[in-house]
């Protein structure tokens, strides 16, 4: 092959939807090809006129326009355009014009025709526009993972062993051994028909009913679990385990239509397919020193890892790091107290930002707060917080959590709190939406429950549901300030990059993409009253409303998937060279298929941005970010 045809090859090859062709398809096509320059300001494409070929830019960049005259993209190096016309009547059904000096690769039709009849993926990459390629890409991804599609009626074999809370422990004992069963879900037979009332495990028996020594004819709704966690049949097994993972149990309920069908177990999921995050889970809540969670905690950079290599997806590696993460702060909540003493007054431990949204990975750090109940008293009280606060703090950050550089932390007095005061807070923070108040709206507005009274957790949240959504003043100024972070993405679709420091030529796909886009969902689910937390589920929320146009809830899914799973694996390969992981990317480390997906994706969340900005009228000017 000669030099010139090889490096057109070497081109190709690098963008989607050349670089999954064959090697002896990609010779044809190149053998094919014939090249022409456009100066700046010159028409490609104009509407109605006979196309016959389809249009690779090897360099420069071009405006692409509807048959209105409004433009429709703007596209440089490696994007095709001409495929609609050459795919019906072969006319010009979006006109082109040369926006710099531009060197064209011309495919001829013959040669087109025959890839989007022979290879499925050029004929899906031509055929869809760059929110359903992002959809695609993200669905291909999905679909490789066992626990994304596999449904948790795969993992019940049997219907589910019951007993009235009547039963004496002696004969709920044999009934689990003769069943060989862990578990026995427990009915409330005072009612009719009878429901389930609790549950009772094998570990439940031997720390509740054999290490206190109780008598062989105590009932067994004695030591039973209340307030049980359910999961529907129809959910798939990766919602069980994140639901184990949240809640920290070992045995869900499967109902159907109301009615118990089944409990599946955790050793279920491992034996379905193996997720090491369960298994880091367990270890936690058996350490009894600080020293001991630090030295789990080493195993998290490699459960990280290996989910990734399994093909999990953003949602399920995000809530595995956080029910990991939560994990730690519970046990050491557990050995603070164990160690300073019953607390003086009831309280609420709570989980802020990334880990409140199930959405935390490696790269993290703490940010966490206290309310007390109204009976708190500074002066008899507070030492004791203050003390437990800090062993908690500093446990987490020996575990390698850092400490939050904006002290958003319960070890600062003004996040230990009574209820009344918190509920002040928010109050405060959304009838007067200024600059410190935003900022704090933008942490504090994730929030989870995840030790002690979690209902003052539950409180706030409906306090916030309730007042916010309510509030149109609160919502323009906070996206407004949701503005001040904007995607990497350049005038003619290129990646703008840090021109400082050592992040200098590259874009941080936290700051500049996640990030964005948590903001934006945020504001929309506070704008519907959703109660949800994590962005997924806030989507679901704001999906059963008007909030936004078609397809915007999809097309900010996948924008929102896309662009985290880039960032984990990001930070993976970072792991597994031995490298500090962070959110720092420069373009060239990426594959085409993740820079030309990426900014499928950034366009998503430009376009998302000057949507929020006329939904909910966002004043004019910048706040603190």
């Amino acid at each position: 092959m000669q030099a010139e045809l090889i490096e057109i090859r070497n081109h190709l090859s690098q963008f989607p939807p050349f670089n999954e062709l064959p090697e002896e398809t990609l010779v044809y096509v190149v053998n094919n090809i014939e090249v022409a320059y456009f100066r700046a300001g010159t028409d490609i494409l104009t509407l109605g006129e006979p196309n016959n070929y389809l249009h690779y830019i090897r360099s420069g960049a071009v405006e692409v326009y509807r048959r209105t005259g409004i433009l429709f993209n703007r596209i440089t190096e490696g994007a095709v355009f001409g495929q609609f016309g050459l795919m019906l009547n072969k006319s010009v059904r979006f006109p082109a014009k040369a926006l710099e000096d531009t060197l064209i690769y011309l495919i001829p039709e013959p040669v087109f025709r025959h890839l989007w009849e022979t290879d499925d993926n050029f004929a899906d990459f031509v055929e869809l526009e760059d929110h359903t390629r992002l959809r695609t890409a993200v669905s291909r991804r999905e679909s490789s993972n066992k626990l994304m599609t596999a449904r948790i009626s795969r993992l019940i074999s049997r219907a589910p062993v019951t007993a009235p809370t009547t039963m004496r422990l002696q004969e709920a004992a044999r009934m689990m051994a003769e069943e060989s069963v862990s578990s026995l879900l427990l009915m409330d037979e005072s009612v009719e028909p009878p429901k389930m009332a609790g549950i009772v495990t094998n570990r439940d028996m031997r720390t509740r009913a054999l290490a206190e020594a109780l008598p062989s004819e105590t009932p067994i709704g004695d030591i039973m679990s209340t307030g049980l966690i359910t999961i529907p049949a129809h959910a798939f097994i990766f919602e069980a385990l994140l639901s184990m993972l949240h809640n920290n149990v070992h045995h869900l309920p499967v109902v159907e239509h109301g009615e118990p069908r089944g409990v599946i177990s955790l050793s279920d999921i491992i034996r379905h397919d193996t997720q090491s995050s369960v298994f880091v889970v367990s270890h936690i809540f058996h350490q009894d020193t600080v020293e001991g969670l630090k030295k789990v905690s080493r195993d998290v950079p490699d459960t990280f890892v290996r989910m990734v290599n399994e093909d999990a997806n953003s949602h399920m590696i995000g809530s595995a790091l956080a029910g990991i993460g939560r994990s730690f702060t519970q046990r050491l909540l557990e050995l603070g107290e164990a160690k300073l003493g019953p607390p003086p007054v009831p309280y609420c431990f709570m989980a802020l930002g990334s880990m409140a949204r199930d959405e935390q990975l490696v790269v993290t750090d703490q940010d966490n707060a206290m309310v007390l109940d109204d009976s708190f008293d500074p002066e008899q009280h507070d030492e004791y917080f203050l003390a437990l606060a800090k062993f908690v703090s500093d446990g987490l950050a020996e575990c390698g959590y850092s400490y939050c550089a904006g002290d958003i932390m319960a070890t600062n007095p003004k996040w230990r709190q009574p209820l009344r005061v918190w509920k002040e807070y928010f109050t405060d923070w959304i009838l007067n939406p200024k600059a410190e108040a935003l900022l704090h709206s933008s942490i504090f507005f994730d929030l989870d429950g995840i030790y002690g009274e979690t209902e003052f957790a539950e409180i706030l949240k409906k306090l916030v549901a309730e007042k916010a959504s309510r509030s149109q003043r609160f919502l323009a100024y906070m996206a407004r300030n949701a503005l001040n972070r904007t995607p990497p993405l350049g005038f003619f679709r290129t990646f703008v990059m840090e021109t400082d420091g050592k992040q200098n030529k590259t874009f941080n796909l936290k700051r500049r993409g996640t990030a964005p886009v948590s903001d934006l969902i945020r504001i929309h689910s506070l704008a519907c009253g959703s109660l949800a937390q994590n962005s997924f589920l806030r989507l679901r929320a704001i999906a059963k409303t008007n909030l936004l146009p078609e397809d915007g809830v999809n097309n900010l899914r996948d924008a929102l998937e896309f662009i985290a799973i880039v960032r984990i694996r990001h930070q993976a390969l970072a792991i597994e060279a031995g490298r500090e992981p962070d959110n720092n990317v420069r373009p060239e480390d990426l594959s085409p298929f993740e820079r030309s997906h990426l900014k499928d994706a950034f366009q998503v969340v430009s376009n998302a941005q000057r949507f929020l900005r006329y939904r909910y009228h966002a004043p004019a000017g910048r706040n603190i970010s």
